[in-house]
C-alpha cells in the first residue's frame, strides 16, 4: 500500500494536499495535526512520504522532520510560507528531501513530490552501495591481517589467501568470519 502522510494544523491545508496526493497515485493519506501525532504514525505505520508544515503549534515541522530521521528513512516535503536563509538551512540539516512555498499549487507540490521521491532513492541506492564498499574494505583489512598472521607463520602470500579459502570452504564459513577467528587465536 501506499501511503501518505500530511501534517498541518490546519484541517483545510490538510485536505488540499491530500487531494494532491490523490492525484499523484496513493493509496491511502493519512493526516496529522502536529509534529507529536505525525510521530506516532510514523512509528506503527508504514508511511511512504510526509508532507508537512514548517509552522505548527508544538514541535514545528523542521524539528518534526529531524525527529522522523532518527526514527525512519522516509522523504520529507516542507510547505512553508518563510523561505530565509536560517530555515532553509535547518531543513537542510533536517534530510528534508524538498521545499513548497505557500500558496501551493497541485503541479508545484506534485513536481516537488515526484523530484523527492527520486532523489530519495538514489540516495538510499548510494548509502546502500557505500555500506557494501565499506564492508568489503573491512573484510579486506581482517583477510590481510589473518594473512599476516600465517605468513609469519612461514607461508608465503598466496599460500596463506589459499589457506584461509580452503579453511572458509571446509567450514563453511565467510572468508571474514575464518580470518577473524584466526586472528582472535592470535590475541
Amino acid at each position: 500500500m501506499r501511503r501518505a502522510l500530511v501534517v498541518d494544523d490546519e484541517p483545510l491545508m490538510r485536505r488540499q494536499v491530500s487531494e494532491i496526493l490523490e492525484q499523484y497515485g496513493f493509496d491511502e493519506i493519512l493526516e496529522a495535526g502536529d509534529g507529536s501525532r505525525a510521530l506516532e504514525l510514523i512509528r506503527h505505520q508504514e508511511i511512504l512520504l510526509v508532507v508537512m508544515d514548517v509552522g505548527m503549534p508544538g514541535i514545528d515541522g523542521i524539528t518534526t522532520a529531524e525527529r522522523i530521521s532518527k526514527l525512519k528513512s522516509i522523504p520529507v516535503v516542507l510547505l512553508t510560507a518563510s523561505t530565509d536563509t536560517a530555515t532553509v538551512e535547518r531543513a537542510r540539516l533536517a534530510d528534508v528531501m524538498n521545499f513548497v512555498v505557500k500558496p501551493i499549487r497541485a503541479e508545484q507540490l506534485l513536481v516537488a513530490v515526484d523530484l523527492a521521491i527520486h532523489q530519495f532513492v538514489e540516495l538510499a541506492s548510494l548509502r546502500e552501495e557505500v555500506d557494501k564498499l565499506r564492508s568489503t574494505l573491512e573484510t579486506r583489512k581482517v583477510v590481510d591481517r589473518a594473512k599476516g598472521v600465517l605468513m609469519k607463520r612461514g607461508m608465503d602470500e598466496p599460500s596463506a589467501f589459499r589457506r584461509l579459502q580452503k579453511l572458509a570452504m571446509d567450514k563453511r564459513k565467510s572468508l571474514r568470519e575464518v580470518a577473524e577467528a584466526i586472528l582472535l587465536t592470535e590475541e
